[in-house]
């Protein structure tokens, strides 16, 4: 087998040697699609991941899928099916989620900045508001006093502690995240004069955490933090968002996180600090890239293949446009590989390898994909797959850059 230079490579079926895609070889996917590049999430992989989360964590957890890792509509639809809520960041993705079965009130809508537009149709579709500061509650108050209804409200919470290890901090110290956890008390008075339905808290502390044991304790300070403030409010409190930051690996050196350790301390959180409690309450768990981050794949085709003083370049037609975070631009502070492969030759001998740069058809030498990438052979028309490709891909990328085409994603 050959071996690149990145190590880790998430399991997807194969046959004679080629990738399937929800059971479809990827060349003739590609026939299907009519086109390359293209994005491809298996329908399969996510009903499965869902499922073993289901397993590892209590009966009682709710899940919430968040929109922005991935909003295609027909990933949104399918995981509305087997989630317990979603979680929106702005008022397309609230548009998205209310076209699906999952009842309005089972959406949340979070992110700092939200326009008076999106307030009033948050306001109007019954979902919750997770409040990011004193002006947008205000904003809130007056929108529900306007039209005629009772804002439901949570509070996001920047916590008085940081997470580490996480590959981007979402709370601790100063953020446009949430209100700081010691104005909160302020806050919970002005809500609770006013005419609003305040059903509870939202804690996001930092995403893509491979880190168990720091993952572990920020779970136990996040349901401190909770209970503190649940403890502060006169009002019955319904909704407990933990946040997630369940990493996923990317490269060499990453590990997959210990799901079943994060499962048993939830279970333990759950029995003996929420429900003695909270016995009524919703405690949620909002997760994005670790339910589709591994589902996905971007293909691309090898348009060129060059030779330049000494170095081997597979010039592809997809790039940085469509898969950013690949690239090495989308919060990398030292560039490393995403997983790849050369689509129909996963059983390839070692006898087969080179190593080769992959580069998208950008004019900037920002547009690569793969820097001194060990892959087989690969020719004009090839394909070339990066895998953990299902999170933060096209929505993530400057698809207007140079103005090539969009790239088709399908749902499989």
């Amino acid at each position: 087998m050959v071996r690149t230079t990145v190590s880790y490579r998430p399991e997807f079926e194969t046959a004679d040697g080629g990738l399937l895609i929800g059971g479809i070889p990827v060349d003739r996917l590609a026939q299907r699609v009519g086109s390359t590049p293209f994005f491809a999430y298996d329908r399969g992989r996510l009903s499965a991941r869902v499922a073993q989360l289901r397993a590892a964590l209590p009966p009682d957890l709710e899940l919430s899928y968040a929109v922005k890792a991935n909003p295609m509509p027909a990933v949104v639809q399918h995981l509305s099916g087997i989630v317990d809520a979603l979680d929106v960041a702005s008022g397309a993705e609230l548009r998205l989620a209310l076209d699906t079965p999952m009842p309005s009130g089972s959406i949340s809508f979070a992110g700092p900045g939200k326009s008076m537009t999106e307030l009033t149709q948050a306001v109007a579709s019954g979902v919750i508001i997770e409040l990011e500061s004193e002006t947008e509650a205000r904003r809130a108050i007056k929108i529900g006093e306007r039209i005629g209804l009772r804002p439901r409200v949570a509070i996001r919470v920047n916590p008085d502690f940081t997470v580490k290890g996480s590959g981007m901090r979402m709370g601790g110290g100063a953020q446009q995240f949430g209100v700081d956890a010691e104005a909160v008390p302020a806050l919970l008075r002005e809500l609770e004069a006013a005419d609003v339905d305040l059903v509870g808290f939202h804690v996001f502390a930092g995403s893509q955490n491979l880190f168990t044991e720091i993952l572990l304790e920020a779970q136990e300070r996040t349901v401190d933090l909770l209970l503190r403030l649940a403890d502060a409010t006169s009002a019955p409190v319904e909704y407990l968002n933990m946040g997630g930051g369940l990493g996923i690996p990317y490269y060499a050196q990453d590990r997959p996180l210990d799901l079943d350790a994060v499962g048993r301390n939830v279970h333990r959180l759950m029995r003996e600090r929420i429900r003695p409690v909270l016995p009524d309450a919703h405690v949620v768990l909002e997760l994005g890239r670790y339910i589709v981050g591994e589902c996905g794949v971007y293909v691309t085709r090898v348009v060129d293949r060059k030779v330049s003083r000494g170095k081997t370049f597979l010039v592809v037609d997809g790039g940085m446009h469509h898969q950013m975070a690949a690239s090495g631009n989308f919060g990398q502070v030292i560039r490393r590989n995403y997983p790849m492969a050369v689509g129909d030759r996963l059983d390839a001998t070692e006898e087969d390898a080179e190593t080769v740069q992959v580069v998208g058809c950008l004019c900037t030498p920002l547009d690569l994909l793969g820097d001194g990438v060990t892959l087989p052979r690969a020719d004009v028309d090839d394909l070339l797959v990066l895998f953990q490709a299902g999170a933060y891909g096209l929505t993530a990328s400057p698809t207007a850059f140079l103005s090539h085409p969009a790239p088709v994603e399908v749902l499989v």
